[in-house]
């Protein structure tokens, strides 16, 4: 694949947004694999998800800050516009707020927005089998899905866990499943999705 490419030209900007989990300390995998896909990638994160992810070494690997908050009134956008969003690790948390339309982060608000503009969203969420099972849980994706965002979730994809067995399973997790769902996506033909 020659990598992902708006209608100018030039390399697409995909957003990895990172929630809530020890998954989320190896997200630099992630970058380096969408980086050999052609991405420019920035990596945004939920407050969680800040906690677990080395801020300075994603900057250095991206060429971007890391965002977390909403920008200040005046402040200027840091990011480049967004072509597409892959949520991962999605945490239970986040799904849930999203689907109802809840932007009390960063991370959400750039996700609702995104949707609404049609930008190609893929969620790979992590989580255990406990929570997984909530019928809550179940439900968000279903709608997410319903709305057109690539939902890769499953047995298939990664085994849930126990709880308190997720750092057990890290190194076993498919870092390219989003990648590969966001591939051959549409793009938009000029970036739409601003950090907000």
């Amino acid at each position: 694949m020659s990598g992902p490419h708006t209608s100018t030209g030039h390399r697409g900007v995909l957003y990895v947004i990172a929630c809530g989990s020890p998954l989320a300390r190896h997200v630099g995998r992630l970058v380096d694999l969408a980086q050999s896909d052609g991405w420019a990638v920035c990596v945004v994160t939920t407050p969680d998800g800040a906690k677990f992810v080395d801020r300075a070494a994603l900057a250095r690997q991206t060429g971007h800050p890391v965002r977390t908050h909403y920008k200040n009134p005046g402040d200027p956008d840091v990011l480049p516009a967004a072509d597409a969003m892959l949520v991962c690790p999605a945490t239970v948390n986040t799904v849930n707020k999203w689907a109802v339309g809840i932007t009390d982060t960063l991370a959400l608000g750039l996700l609702v927005e995104a949707q609404g503009l049609g930008v190609p969203i893929a969620a790979v969420p992590y989580t255990n089998v406990a929570m997984a099972g909530h019928p809550a849980f179940r439900s968000s994706l279903a709608r997410l899905a319903e709305w057109g965002v690539r939902v890769v979730f499953g047995d298939h994809v990664v085994r849930l866990h126990a709880p308190g067995t997720g750092e057990r399973h890290l190194d076993a997790f498919p870092w390219d499943a989003g990648l590969a769902a966001l591939r051959g996506a549409a793009r938009p033909v000029v970036p739409v999705a601003r950090a907000v």
